[in-house]
């Protein structure tokens, strides 16, 4: 009888052990949910828009929308929102490509010449591994933007006709047509489309249904339009895919790929318990194969790039940006944690998001500063809504914004997106605005020799590039002046 109390005792101390623990556990996690979403509410009213996940352990965190999917429509972003991932398609490939080496129909030491005919000499013994770390030394691209449906057989001639960077396995350098490559050897080799195989050998068996090109029955009010800088309606990727009826090989297999949150997440646990790949190829998928830049200790894996956090433990991410949506996956696979970071409008300021979102879930005692609202956006938006003469938008602009423009980045971006969307008259206004407001910086030159460069005022634009050349910094770092070296030599040759 003493033994069964003592044993009941025990069991009770243990029961309310458990139990504590877990309540202390549980009000862990509500108060770290709590801070993020008072952090992500704050960065919404300052104009962010999209979703995040961020998950522990097993434990989802916070899944959620914030800001518009469809602004006309007043539709909010969710967490069952869809929105393009860009390059985080590239681990698709790779793990596509880890699948069929596990299936024993490719290895990664295959050769080009192994899947395509009749190719160059300096382009036969580039191999899948290389073509998986971006170090073929193939253009970052051909062709002209997303939708270029130059067809197949043009592309691909096109592309092996182009001279390589450098030679084969030299050295690293970003390459969006060497995974487009690696995705026609996954249709060569499963005899299937891209999308399919990706559908039939990785989606379904993740359970995940919202991801994809054109196969997934997407439900067009959760599909996310995008917005430039939070303003200009661009619409979305997945109703061009379905008025084209199929992808360029500009995009396939490099970005593109549309999905939620939801489904990222089960993509995220698909490859934590080796649902898709064994744990060799997980390995071979994530492990640094190659470093990125001379000075930095980032490497890029097949598809990922990993790196060390500050607090000393491996982080495995990617993350993509089409020119309007921002897309980031970071997974830490010692601390066994993730965050999922989307955007339909991405601006300087949103992208920082991540990085402080990681800081509030491994410091209890971090204050997270919300994002700035974003002058380039204001100025768009004021722009946009501009019903005056033309002529006075610089001034009108100067007397809006005042001591705002203290910074020659904000006009120059505005310009950029004139210029892209051919509104140059808006572009000539504004770039000459920046060239009086800051007339020793180079890059302002350089922005203008290319607006008047478009409107094919030559003497302007040389007047401009050369500007732009005599500025040029004492310590080289220099990133327009080979556009503004390149440009005068034409113009000047052509005179």
């Amino acid at each position: 009888m003493k033994h069964l109390k003592l044993t009941i005792l025990i069991l009770t101390a243990v029961c309310f052990t458990a139990c504590n623990q877990r309540q202390s556990e549980t009000a862990s996690t509500d108060k770290l949910s709590s801070s993020l979403n008072e952090y992500m509410t704050a960065c919404e009213s300052n104009g962010f828009s999209g979703a995040i996940l961020v998950a522990k352990g097993d434990s989802i965190i916070l899944n959620k929308g914030y800001g518009l999917a469809n602004k006309k429509k007043s539709f909010k972003n969710t967490s069952k929102t869809v929105f393009d991932i860009c390059s985080v398609t590239k681990q698709f490939t790779g793990t596509a490509i880890l699948k069929l080496a596990e299936d024993e129909k490719l290895e990664l030491t295959d050769s080009l010449s192994s899947y395509f005919m009749d190719l160059p000499i300096d382009k036969r013994n580039i191999t899948i591994h290389q073509l998986l770390t971006h170090s073929g030394g193939f253009a970052h691209s051909i062709g002209n933007g997303d939708f270029n449906h130059i067809p197949e057989n043009e592309y691909f001639q096109q592309l092996f006709d182009t001279d390589l960077l450098f030679a084969p396995g030299e050295k690293y350098e970003y390459s969006n047509s060497g995974y487009s490559i690696l995705g026609r050897i996954i249709e060569i080799v499963s005899g299937k489309s891209y999308e399919s195989y990706l559908r039939d050998e990785l989606f379904q068996p993740a359970g995940m249904t919202q991801t994809g090109y054109l196969l997934p029955k997407w439900d067009s009010d959760l599909v996310a339009n995008e917005y430039l800088y939070n303003v200009i309606n661009k619409g979305n990727h997945i109703s061009k895919y379905q008025q084209d009826g199929k992808i360029t090989w500009l995009l396939k297999a490099n970005g593109g790929i549309q999905s939620n949150q939801e489904d990222m997440y089960k993509w995220y646990l698909a490859l934590k318990n080796n649902t898709v790949l064994n744990k060799q190829s997980i390995e071979k998928l994530t492990a640094p194969h190659i470093l990125e830049y001379e000075g930095e200790s980032s490497y890029y894996g097949y598809g990922w790039v990993t790196f060390q956090s500050d607090r000393g433990t491996k982080i495995i991410t990617h993350n993509g940006f089409n020119g309007v949506s921002y897309y980031e996956f970071m997974w830490f696979p010692e601390e066994d944690a993730l965050i999922l970071f989307s955007t339909n409008s991405s601006t300087r300021e949103s992208t920082r998001i991540s990085f402080e979102l990681e800081k509030l879930l491994f410091n209890d005692n971090y204050k997270a500063e919300p994002i700035s609202k974003s002058v380039v956006s204001e100025l768009l938006q004021f722009s946009e809504n501009y019903a005056g003469d033309l002529n006075f938008l610089d001034e009108e602009l100067k007397q809006e914004f005042g001591e705002k423009l203290n910074n020659p980045a904000y006009l120059n971006r505005l310009s950029g997106i004139y210029l892209r969307n051919n509104k140059i008259n808006y572009a000539i206004v504004i770039t000459e605005l920046n060239t009086q407001l800051f007339p020793d910086d180079g890059n302002v030159w350089d922005t203008l020799g290319d607006v008047y460069l478009a409107t094919k005022q030559n003497e302007k634009a040389i007047y401009s590039y050369k500007r732009a050349l005599e500025l040029k910094p004492e310590n080289d770092d220099c990133f327009w002046c080979d556009n503004s070296t390149s440009q005068l030599k034409k113009l000047e040759a052509n005179k």
